[in-house]
């Protein structure tokens, strides 16, 4: 546990800033004393007195009282008491080569690299520095030996006036200080922080273009890089690849999971290569680079067939490419395994899947798991005697036994000239991938008027949105009504690592987030998620959907006629269907321990103030 004398020695700061006064002080101490789960006190003056993290972060950096960086990661949140306390053990293992705490951190992936910089930049004021992408003076570094620089992993940066900035991966280390002093003179030398793999890679690329930026690469070299880049996608499971250039190098991102995670930092020299090998991939014009553009292509590794759907972006800093990844050989889920609770499942088939006609939504923003939803209910509908036809853009799933259609405007095989033929083909289901415009919904509601059954995807929020959003494409309210049977919408949350899952205790600020009281809350067996390989070291892998079911029952369609405000619905769908929101199925999975309160109150919308848990458990029978 956090020693008290370093919480008093960060109280005492704040104190002296003026952030907090002595009665504030008091009042925070106290409140972490009493507080089931403990909590940094930081977040507790955050929370109690609207005191913003960076003005506290601002504050530390600038105090030249030394905290111990264990301690002073777990204030900050970086850090959990019971890993520091693990870490500890692990430095001390072997006494005779004893290592520094951030390195057994890091390589433990207790913290990682950037948010040690970070707080060590707090605890001792260091500035940040990135050598790998700054411009570093060339005389500045004629100065230095590079094979001395190396010896001691440092990298002089620029001069200020007599002094020079010099990056050290730890600036604490007094032997590493005298060591640029012998360069630089005693008393000159500005130590900066900065990651270790950044000096590296700084140190390598002076010792290679003697200072220069100016690196190239060759097209073999970026056919390289781009195999190398979508075989790592494909190994940690991303939906996206976003290649963002920015103003002194190009960040690579993985979306894995639903969340943006760092890959790898290139030169920015190496844009134009990387672009233009994309370019050439997708079929887009390699000379255009003032102009938004978009493509597709394939990419096969080890019996993977991935379809690549490129987005190129002109941005101020160059061009943004974002690259979504379609795999054709996922596993189709059943309509029991796509995460519904076994109620509103049993609801849905009944009301709306079992129906012979009618509309069937299911909505959702981008990367929510909807076309996987779609399947799934093909799969549960489709037999020797229906008739299924589909209208995709592209097919992300290939059913033997149905009539699939992957939109392809470059031959004019688009949606409007699809779906006027589409309903002569004598379908009993009519699938169409998404409702985009007024053309396609109007196709819908008139497919279902004469007989046939209709399932299609929608963006809106929740479902609620879905039914509005047809009557401002100018659908009138009786077709609506009398058409649609069910609207579901979903979201993908997060899932608790089940490798390195341990019990957790809601906190205050969790309660007031999703907004229950401890009595209300009772009875929920809440996880989360220490990190390990299997996951990354994040505590969570892979992910759970959470859905909310909109069936329209007589009081649900009076209201729509009647045009009443999404709000007046969703009253009267509680009331009569007994309509659970995204927010309260999220919940409740978090109350079973699959997900986090804080993906909960991250990810999905709050129309309204949930009910009692175990109210959620009998409605959605879990």
């Amino acid at each position: 546990p956090i020693m008290e004398s370093s919480r008093q020695a960060i109280g005492r700061i704040l104190l002296a800033a003026e952030v907090i006064d002595a009665e504030q002080l008091r009042y925070a101490e106290r409140v972490c004393s009493k507080l089931a789960t403990p909590r940094p006190l930081v977040d507790v003056i955050q929370e109690l007195f609207g005191v913003t993290r960076e003005r506290i972060v601002e504050v530390m950096r600038g105090h030249r009282e030394k905290l111990r960086l264990g301690d002073l990661l777990v204030e900050l949140g970086h850090l959990r008491p019971d890993d520091l306390q693990m870490a500890l053990a692990l430095q001390n293992e072997n006494p005779e080569q004893k290592r520094r705490l951030g390195d057994v951190l890091v390589e433990h992936h207790f913290v990682d690299e950037n948010q040690l910089v970070q707080v060590l930049s707090v605890q001792f004021g260091f500035p940040i520095a990135d050598p790998e992408f700054e411009r570093i003076d060339r005389e500045v570094v004629a100065r230095a030996p590079l094979k001395w620089c190396q010896q001691n992993a440092f990298v002089p940066i620029k001069r200020d006036g007599e002094r020079y900035h010099v990056a050290f991966a730890d600036p604490t280390d007094e032997t590493r200080i005298e060591a640029a002093e012998q360069v630089f003179g005693r008393g000159n030398v500005i130590p900066c922080i900065a990651r270790r793999a950044s000096i590296e890679a700084a140190l390598v690329r002076l010792t290679g273009s003697g200072g220069r930026r100016d690196v190239t690469v060759d097209e073999p070299d970026a056919v390289g890089l781009v195999s190398e880049m979508l075989g790592a996608a494909l190994e940690l499971g991303a939906s996206d690849i976003h290649i963002e250039p920015r103003s002194d190098r190009i960040s690579i991102r993985f979306r894995v999971d639903g969340v943006l995670i760092p890959w790898r930092d290139l030169p920015s020299s190496l844009a134009s290569a990387l672009a233009g090998r994309i370019k050439v991939l997708a079929k887009a014009d390699i000379a255009e680079r003032r102009r938004h553009q978009g493509g597709r292509f394939y990419f096969e590794k080890d019996d993977q067939r991935i379809d690549l759907r490129v987005s190129i972006y002109v941005t101020v800093n160059g061009e943004k490419i974002v690259l979504r990844l379609l795999n054709h050989d996922r596993r189709l889920l059943s309509l029991t395994e796509i995460g519904m609770s076994s109620r509103m499942l049993e609801g849905f088939r009944e009301d709306a899947l079992l129906r012979p006609s009618g509309v069937i939504l299911v909505t959702g923003p981008t990367g929510s798991g909807k076309t996987t939803t779609l399947y799934s209910c093909i799969a549960e509908i489709q037999n020797d005697s229906t008739s299924i036809i589909t209208a995709e853009d592209p097919v992300e799933y290939v059913i033997d036994g149905i009539t699939q259609c992957s939109i392809n405007p470059s031959i004019d095989l688009t949606y409007d000239e699809t779906l006027r033929h589409i309903v002569r083909q004598d379908p009993d289901v009519i699938v169409i991938g998404e409702i985009r415009d007024q053309f396609s919904a109007s196709t819908a509601i008139q497919a279902a008027l004469t007989g046939h059954k209709v399932l299609t995807t929608f963006h809106t929020e929740d479902t609620i949105g879905g039914l509005l959003r047809l009557l401002n494409m100018e659908i009138e309210a009786f077709l609506v009504s009398s058409t649609v049977v069910s609207v579901v919408a979903q979201r993908l949350l997060r899932k608790v690592c089940n490798d390195c899952a341990e019990p957790y205790t809601a906190t205050p600020a969790d309660l007031r987030r999703i907004g229950y009281t401890a009595e209300e809350f009772a009875g929920a067996t809440l996880r989360a998620g220490r990190g390990c390989q299997n996951c990354r070291f994040t505590g969570f892998r892979g992910r759970i959907a959470v859905f909310e079911l909109l069936v329209l029952d007589t009081a649900v369609r009076d209201a729509i006629v009647a045009r009443k405000t999404s709000e007046e619905i969703r009253r009267i769908s509680r009331e009569s269907t007994g309509l659970v929101s995204l927010f309260e199925d999220g919940v409740a999975k978090a109350a079973a321990g699959f997900t986090t309160p804080g993906e909960v109150f991250r990810m999905l919308p709050k129309l309204h103030a949930p009910r009692p848990l175990s109210e959620l458990r009998r409605r959605l029978g879990v």
